[in-house]
């Protein structure tokens, strides 16, 4: 049930009265901003960030209509004002508005709180959407000469745009064990190696998937969908290192050359995870009405955490994040097929280990400190990326001494960052960072505002090879549609909420 919060508007200048400079990348959003916050909010920007941030307040405060996304600063007061919620809700510099949470939003709650809520829209659409990073041992002067051959090659192996589907054979009873089993549906079907379970949040499995939770119409969308790309920002990109900041990190990563050739490959749960939520939104609007939950937004659809339809979401949740995995072993399989047919090489012999898999869109119960006391906690983290500190139980063993590793994409054509976690970030953002460049413009504006063909053509200029299913699409994608990644980032350094480890640029972008 939504509560009516309509008052008369406010001036953006009276609405800045609740908006405070606590450090020179963070602002609180002070209780009242938005009726009925149990906590502050806020958000980290840099100078560059800022503007970005507080324009979007001055115009939705100057707009008669009220047609839209709220402003992200709203969203994230309104996370606020969610039941259950602990400390503060938080964006991060990449943020920008979504659907109920806005995209970079971070919100946690009480486990032990019987009146804990869990939001579809604080995970989003794209469940588990996340990004992966292969090493190699080849060096840019290796594939120089071929980055067309290899970008091609990329493009043909592994399905791309929108409604593609998968070349990996998938029964609907394969489905049924990939969505309970993840990553280890796609070990024992030679898919993906024993290593690279190791170096996947969550092991790349949740173990409270429940594939009986989850509707026929969702099962339909994925079967054809597995080992696909999609479209939209999702990418595989392959990438040089071009900075390296900390080159202890950095080697323990085997990362730690500059000119070293990787891949990334960023994609999600495709339609599946969409239905899941679109299911989930439904279920949970009826949930409100019976269990008497009231938000400031409707987008903000909730149900108790210990509701049937609270655990009957996070048990589908679950299964669309083991999707993902097994979408991206998918790819990481066709990716190693296609380097070993370009090389004549075995990709061990290519050392095509993965560096690391990380989600940006999931909830996850996790252990914090919270004034003091350690509580059972439920994050949601929207367009952010966990990161956790060196010496944390649920890293690997080989990066205990440096922290876990965190994957920032950058938009299309742009540098891409390998960062790793703090102790700050654990006490003051869950254990949480940044997960891209984040949107600074709609997909509508970019679309009206931008030329593909200037967009392709200024790739081209940079040197990059580029092979595209949709391209009409691109302009939704172009850098000029993003804020600048090395500002998020910076401002993340900056917060100590996490560290800098490495810079990859693109030279080589596969998009749907």
């Amino acid at each position: 049930m939504e509560t009516d919060t309509r008052t008369p508007r406010r001036t953006y200048v009276q609405e800045m009265e609740y908006i405070e400079r606590v450090s020179p990348c963070e602002f609180r959003v002070k209780i009242g901003f938005v009726p009925n916050m149990r906590v502050p909010g806020s958000f980290y920007v840099n100078q560059a960030l800022e503007g970005l941030m507080l324009e979007e307040l001055e115009q939705h405060c100057q707009r008669a209509d009220t047609g839209g996304f709220l402003p992200a600063v709203k969203q994230l007061a309104n996370v606020a004002a969610l039941p259950g919620i602990v400390q503060k809700s938080i964006a991060l510099p990449d943020v920008h508005s979504g659907y109920g949470f806005a995209i970079g939003n971070v919100a946690a709650f009480d486990m032990s709180n019987p009146e804990a809520i869990v939001s579809p829209g604080g995970v989003g659409f794209d469940i588990n959407c996340g990004v992966r990073l292969i090493r190699t041992n080849l060096t840019y002067k290796d594939v120089e000469d071929v980055k067309e051959v290899l970008a091609q090659s990329l493009f043909d192996h592994i399905p791309v745009g929108v409604g593609s589907q998968g070349i990996i054979p998938t029964t609907p009873e394969a489905l049924e064990a990939a969505l309970e089993m993840g990553m280890d549906w796609s070990l024992r079907e030679g898919y993906a190696w024993a290593e690279d379970k190791e170096h996947c949040e969550e092991y790349g499995r949740m173990l409270t998937a429940n594939p009986n939770k989850v509707s026929a119409r969702a099962k339909k969308r994925g079967l054809p969908q597995m080992g696909t790309l999609g479209a939209g920002n999702h990418y595989a990109e392959i990438q040089v290192v071009d900075e390296i900041f900390d080159q202890a990190a950095a080697n323990k990563m085997g990362i730690g050359q500059i000119g070293q050739v990787c891949i990334m490959i960023h994609s999600g749960s495709r339609g599946f995870g969409h239905q899941v939520a679109t299911d989930a939104l439904a279920s949970m609007e009826r949930a409100m009405a019976l269990q008497g939950i009231h938000t400031n937004d409707r987008q903000l659809a909730c149900a108790r955490i210990n509701s049937q339809e609270g655990q009957d979401y996070l048990e589908a949740m679950a299964c669309a994040a083991n999707y993902a995995w097994v979408n991206r072993s998918s790819m990481t399989f066709l990716t190693r097929q296609a380097f070993a047919k370009q090389f004549k090489r075995t990709p061990d012999d290519l050392d095509m280990h993965v560096v690391y898999d990380v989600s940006h869109n999931i909830a996850k119960i996790e252990e914090h400190m919270v004034d003091g006391v350690q509580k059972r906690l439920l994050v949601h983290r929207k367009g952010s990326t966990r990161a956790f500190p060196p010496h944390h139980p649920l890293i690997p063993v080989d990066y205990q001494f440096i922290g876990q590793p965190v994957l920032i994409g950058g938009s299309m054509g742009t540098c891409s960052y390998v960062l790793t976690g703090t102790e700050k970030g654990m006490s003051e953002t869950f254990g949480s960072t940044c997960h891209g460049a984040g949107r600074a413009r709609s997909r509508n504006n970019a679309r009206n505002k931008l030329n593909y063909t200037q967009v392709l053509d200024d790739l081209k200029q940079k040197g990059i090879a580029i092979r595209v299913a949709s391209p009409k699409l691109v302009m939704e994608e172009a850098p000029d549609s993003y804020k600048d990644v090395t500002a998020v980032v910076d401002t993340c350094q900056m917060a100590g909420i996490s560290k800098k480890t490495v810079k990859l640029r693109p030279i080589a972008v596969v998009k749907g």
